[in-house]
């Protein structure tokens, strides 16, 4: 099982510039997105189709325009469902989950935190529910991997000058005290299994020519319950697709 997750900062956007060519050739078995900043009618899942996409599960927010999350797959999921139960958060589009045998797959979009306090505070609640949320399904589904943007650098290799970003959201320390007791719990970095390199960056600020000097940020991941550890094959980003601020991240099982 091969599985893509990528932020898209608007689907209709990546799709414009050349998004499905480049799905077609990468040719995951799993499509997760997230930021797809548009209603499912808006989707182009007929092309989708048509590159063996035949499922689709997309939960959108009730803001037009904002957020969004989908897992398009060319295996029918034996089961799937929308959001965590929160309401607060499922209106924004956050969560949606799909099993395939005995491997459940989540893609998750963090909320950023970089609009203020206000939204700071909605992220660290959301990443206490989430954890909550995760922890139960396992306890049902012990196979778990947990794929998109977690707007969150995990520790100093994951980010440029971390030095300077201490008071940054995304950076901050009990961000990565979250992150930490996440993995603690009994979760694994898939990247970094393979992969021990510093400045593999996942995201990169649109301004002063950030990606193409390579001042970039890793928060996009693939984590897997330590069940799935053993059936790691592959972890990695795909730093020269430019279809969006992120950069996909890959893994196969």
């Amino acid at each position: 099982m091969k599985i893509v997750s990528f932020n898209l900062n608007g689907i209709r956007s990546a799709i414009s510039r050349g998004l499905f060519d480049w799905l077609e050739k990468e040719s995951p078995d799993l499509f997760c997105v997230q930021e797809t900043k548009a209603q499912p009618e808006q989707i182009d899942t007929f092309t989708l189709q048509s590159l063996g996409y035949q499922y689709s599960i997309i939960h959108s927010a009730v803001k037009k325009g904002y957020s969004g999350v989908a897992i398009f797959s060319k295996q029918k999921p034996d089961y799937y469902s929308i959001g965590i139960n929160r309401p607060e958060f499922d209106k924004e589009g956050r969560v949606v989950r799909a099993d395939f045998g005995d491997v459940t797959v989540v893609c998750v979009y963090i909320p950023s935190g970089t609009m203020g306090d206000v939204r700071q505070t909605v992220k660290m609640e959301f990443l206490e529910a989430f954890t909550a949320y995760l922890l139960e399904l396992r306890k049902e589904r012990p196979n778990l991997l947990i794929c998109g943007d977690y707007n969150i650098c995990h520790k100093p290799i994951d980010i440029n000058s971390p030095e300077r970003h201490t008071n940054v959201s995304g950076f901050l320390p009990e961000e990565r005290e979250w992150f930490d007791r996440f993995i603690g719990l009994g979760f694994v970095d898939t990247f970094r299994e393979f992969n021990q390199s510093p400045e593999q960056y996942s995201w990169w600020s649109f301004r002063a020519g950030s990606r193409e000097r390579n001042i970039g940020w890793r928060i996009d991941y693939h984590i897997v319950t330590e069940s799935l550890k053993n059936r790691l094959k592959q972890a990695a980003i795909r730093q020269e697709a430019f279809f969006s601020d992120h950069a996909p991240v890959v893994v196969e099982l």
